[in-house]
């Protein structure tokens, strides 16, 4: 529950710091040795993350995006029997990302967005619509650029 709440931040005089949601330092981490970092570009070759860049590109956003394989290949892919019903991974993209931008333009001054998406899923014989939590969180990348991930609770 800590590191939720926490961000661990990695400074260019190598001292390490970290800090709580409301900008304060929680404790400085000058004397802790680096274990182990996993960076977004590996999450993305590991196929952790899945880059949605130049699809979301066209929905005006101007950041590097990402979704979770878990949020990807659930949810966004769709099966062979939604496949032959019309559904695309195009589609239901766009479906999630519509009102991932109506959240955004309610509430413009945060870091952290969770919201619902109905997604047509397989349910034993036919397709039911299904309701997902997700979560959109903008943060810093690699290279402290800001970066967008969408993911699911447990993603997170």
């Amino acid at each position: 529950m800590f590191m939720r709440k926490c961000t661990l931040y990695l400074t260019l005089s190598d001292r390490y710091f970290i800090q709580n949601l409301f900008g304060g330092v929680l404790m400085d981490c000058k004397d802790w040795q680096l274990i182990c970092c996993y960076t977004r570009q590996k999450a993305l070759d590991d196929g952790v993350l899945v880059d949605v860049s130049d699809f979301v590109s066209d929905f005006g956003f101007i950041v590097p995006v990402a979704v979770t394989a878990t949020l990807f290949n659930g949810y966004i892919l769709p099966s062979a029997k939604l496949a032959e019903a019309g559904q695309t991974s195009e589609s239901r993209m766009i479906d999630l990302l519509v009102i991932l931008l109506l959240k955004i333009m309610a509430r413009p001054h945060t870091d952290r967005i969770t919201f619902n998406v109905s997604f047509d899923v397989e349910e034993g014989e036919g397709i039911e619509p299904r309701l997902v939590q997700v979560i959109a969180a903008i943060g810093p990348g690699d290279s402290g650029e800001p970066v967008l991930t969408i993911m699911l609770p447990e993603d997170d």
